[in-house]
């Protein structure tokens, strides 16, 4: 059994949708490390889901994989976000996999928190910050669990609601339509999206 931490948006799919729809495909993933950590992974798979463009970002929950890497058909799709014409049925060149809720953590562990613990200096999330899947380690994975049963640094509370605050004052951008918008790929520059916000059946 291996580890691994997979992004996303609350307000797009957090581990809260994850937890009223119980399983669901992880699709919309443009980037090939991230694709290729997919298609490294086994059922059985520990997953610390990382809810992130959040305030704050931070790992807030625990999703197993349940079924292997398969073709993800969202690159098919003229009309999606994640539509790529160099992928077909016949030659896929993006994969997804399925997860299912595990747990909602007691609190959620934020970034600057896992910076702070000297335990996770080399962790992948910390190096390569904006991979959306990357491995983890067995005692990575067992430290931000334990983690979140604890309280969390007094330091990194005050730097975590002093950002919270300046970010709260800053103006939020949205889309055409009024939407904020939502998370895109790694891969793709930022950009809004007229996008309709997810429905639970997409969170990546």
């Amino acid at each position: 059994m291996r580890h691994w931490l997979m992004k996303s948006e609350p307000d797009v799919f957090g581990i809260e949708h994850l937890r009223d729809k119980r399983t669901n495909s992880w699709d919309g993933v443009r980037n090939y490390m991230a694709r290729n950590h997919m298609m490294a992974m086994a059922v059985g798979d520990q997953v610390l889901f990382y809810h992130s463009n959040a305030a704050p970002p931070g790992v807030a929950g625990l999703a197993r994989v349940i079924r292997t890497a398969y073709p993800d058909h969202t690159a098919w799709d003229p009309s999606s976000d994640y539509f790529d014409a160099k992928s077909t049925p016949e030659k896929p060149r993006w994969m997804m996999v399925d997860v299912e809720f595990v747990r909602v953590l007691p609190r959620l562990v934020p970034l600057d928190e896992l910076r702070a613990r000297p335990e996770l200096a080399g962790m992948v999330l910390l190096t390569h910050g904006r991979l959306s899947v990357s491995p983890v380690t067995p005692e990575q994975y067992a430290f931000i669990v334990a983690l979140a049963d604890q309280p969390a640094l007094p330091q990194v509370e005050r730097l975590v609601a002093k950002k919270v605050a300046k970010r709260l004052e800053q103006p939020v951008a949205k889309t055409a339509s009024g939407r904020k918008p939502h998370r895109k790929p790694v891969a793709r520059k930022q950009k809004p999206s007229a996008k309709k916000p997810a429905t639970g059946k997409r969170p990546r």
